[in-house]
């Protein structure tokens, strides 16, 4: 409490334009050696106290807009000081913060695995229970048919012919680019859309992987889906593990923090993950286009299962393991 206004306003009046006079200085280009920043540190924190002291005198509102905007400049000279500037480092951010990221939320990447292994468990036994199922649940004609009839097919010309795949390629890219980003926007439904989602893209793997094997493709089936799939159905979870993650800040149970408060906390991991989405999907989109779409004889079935498993190792060292911190536990 300020007993004497006119006193207090005398003492600190210097400080205060002795600390303006050094914010313009600053503002200009000026530097300081260490001795200025010490004093500048100081008129900071003798302004900071005396707009405290201030803002319960409701008597003086000039002197008190004066002072806020004094401390919010000299709080934001000092502070932007003291953070290193940020280079643009796309490498380091794939490996290093990226799978960071990853692991600080492993609890919703779980979650939306679970969801995606229910929907593919649900679209096996609906497919197993009823065969008309498949023109329910599937959304693309190449998929309606016998499985036995399209591998035949495929391994006739050993699917470089026509340019049928490559436009089955972009349908599902373009699906996929699609299906990712929803699954992220969907977190605005407290997680509830993105569970949804992740259920159905369940479905339609469960019963496209049950239809296959029992024909008796499933050689066919690994060959085809994993070259892209073991990097594609990954980035899928990975950008529902985003929606969770925004569906558990809007829901905010256990944080006694304001909704705008814990959703600035996890903006930039949002932008990682699905950032990280974006660039795994990319090369799955290429591997489809160029890899998955040929088959027998052109490409033997061994190899493209054998990189598809490498891929997913891969993967999986890149998530669990790359810019793991000195006592990190893992995941």
């Amino acid at each position: 409490m300020i007993i004497d206004l006119e006193k207090f306003l005398a003492r600190e009046r210097p400080a205060w334009g002795e600390l303006e006079q050094t914010l313009r200085r600053m503002d200009g280009g000026g530097k300081l050696d260490l001795a200025q920043a010490r004093r500048l540190h100081y008129l900071y924190e003798r302004a900071s106290s005396a707009l405290g002291r201030v803002q319960t005198f409701s008597g003086d509102p000039e002197t008190r807009e004066y002072l806020e905007s004094l401390v919010a400049r000299a709080y934001g000279l000092i502070h932007s000081a003291d953070r290193p500037r940020r280079r643009l480092r796309p490498i380091h951010w794939f490996i290093v913060t990226f799978p960071r990221t990853f692991r600080r939320h492993f609890g919703s990447f779980l979650l939306a695995t679970a969801a995606t292994l229910v929907g593919a468990l649900f679209g096996g036994v609906a497919v197993a229970a009823d065969e008309e199922a498949k023109s329910i649940i599937l959304p693309f004609e190449h998929l309606m048919g016998d499985p036995s009839d399209r591998v035949a097919q495929e391994e006739q010309t050993g699917g470089a012919e026509g340019g049928g795949h490559s436009t089955f390629a972009a349908m599902l890219i373009q699906n996929n680019v699609r299906v990712s980003f929803m699954a992220l926007a969907l977190g605005f439904t407290f997680g509830i859309g993105t569970i949804l989602l992740l259920f159905y893209n369940g479905v339609i793997l469960g019963a496209v992987c049950f239809d296959y094997i029992r024909a008796g493709e499933g050689v066919f089936l690994a060959g085809w889906l994993l070259p892209h799939g073991s990097i594609e159905i990954p980035a899928i979870l990975l950008a529902g593990q985003a929606g969770m993650v925004l569906g558990r800040a809007l829901i905010g149970h256990g944080d006694r923090n304001p909704l705008k408060a814990r959703m600035r906390l996890v903006s930039a991991d949002l932008v990682t993950l699905i950032g990280g989405v974006a660039v795994l999907l990319v090369w799955a989109g290429i591997i489809e286009s160029f890899v998955s779409q040929f088959h027998e004889p052109r490409l033997p079935y061994w190899l493209k299962i054998s990189f598809g498993v490498i891929e997913l190792g891969l993967l999986g060292f890149l998530l669990g393991r790359c810019g793991r911190k000195a006592g990190e536990r893992a995941a």
